[in-house]
């Protein structure tokens, strides 16, 4: 198959593209590199079987040129950050919801039979309800959430329209190696990490105990080729199922590393949810999916790519 994956040089994206090319796919990586990393796909520029183009998916001619026989398209670009989208709302909504449309326009012109889609556990928000299920009401609470619903119904429209097959799948919280925790905007798990590598102690933003459904990377890689493979189509929860806080999870990574300190506790952040835990019957039901690791095999593997990158 010759699958295109946008975002391909970002965290999930370049592990997404590894393992289309050990399953023997060509391969087309768009990434910007505005997030993205060339490192994380430069063991795979020489291979035959991929190309990498630099560019964006708010460049719709790109899209138009690059989609041609293509036979499926894994959408994983984005600004992918609450607090970003809070301060800077319309580049969030160019590049999620228009960059979202134009791939979708691209699919549609090219004759590409389907797109399985990042989308985020956040357009659920507040609500006590628990565990999450894709038929609740969206209650977004910042505009990258309200980007990402955008996104979803633009899917829903074009398969019915066009004949498009889509798929979106909601990621709850994401890790693994590669994470970027370099970013003013980074995920919790990589910066406790390396600040705890660092001899730092993690910093919670608030009481430490709201809550997350964590799920590793090589989790949602499987995911994303399941969903591609079946004739599912619609919107699917991808997460662990389980929820523990981030007291809880900085108690643990201070095991798996070996180091002790205490959180530093700084001020809620504006847009964040306060707890998360997903239902994922329906991805089991639909394409056969459920997570393959615990949270401490991820861990543990997550802390040793860490550490090896820090030496």
């Amino acid at each position: 198959m010759r699958y295109i994956v946008t975002g391909g040089a970002g965290f999930i994206g370049s592990s997404l593209a590894d393992r289309l090319v050990a399953d023997d796919h060509d391969v087309v990586i768009i990434d910007d590199l505005s997030s993205g990393r060339r490192e994380n796909i430069e063991h795979l520029l020489d291979h035959p079987g991929v190309t990498f183009v630099e560019g964006s998916i708010t460049d719709l001619d790109l899209l138009l040129d690059v989609s041609v026989g293509a036979d499926g398209i894994f959408h994983q670009a984005a600004i992918a950050s609450v607090p970003r989208s809070v301060a800077d709302p319309l580049e969030t909504n160019e590049v999620n919801v228009t960059g979202t449309v134009n791939l979708l326009w691209a699919a549609k012109e090219c004759g590409v039979p389907a797109v399985v889609a990042a989308s985020t556990s956040a357009i659920y928000g507040n609500s006590p309800v628990f565990p999450k299920e894709e038929s609740m009401t969206p209650e977004p609470l910042s505009p990258y959430a309200v980007s990402k619903l955008a996104g979803e119904h633009y899917g829903r429209v074009f398969s019915d329209l066009y004949g498009i097959r889509t798929v979106f799948l909601r990621y709850f919280n994401v890790y693994g190696p590669r994470q970027d925790p370099n970013s003013e905007y980074a995920a919790v798990i990589p910066k406790f990490i390396t600040r705890l590598l660092k001899g730092n102690p993690p910093i919670i933003y608030g009481d430490g105990e709201q809550t997350r459904d964590f799920i590793f990377v090589a989790d949602v890689v499987r995911a994303n080729i399941m969903a591609m493979e079946s004739s599912a189509s619609g919107v699917f929860n991808i997460a662990g199922g389980s929820r523990i806080s981030l007291n809880q999870l900085a108690s643990i990574l201070s095991t798996v590393t070996g180091v002790n300190h205490r959180p530093v506790y700084d001020p809620p952040r504006v847009g964040d949810v306060r707890d998360s835990v997903a239902a994922i019957s329906s991805a089991r039901e639909a394409f056969g999916f459920s997570p393959a690791y615990t949270l401490d095999d991820g861990l543990r593997e997550t802390v040793a790519w860490f550490r090896k990158m820090m030496r």
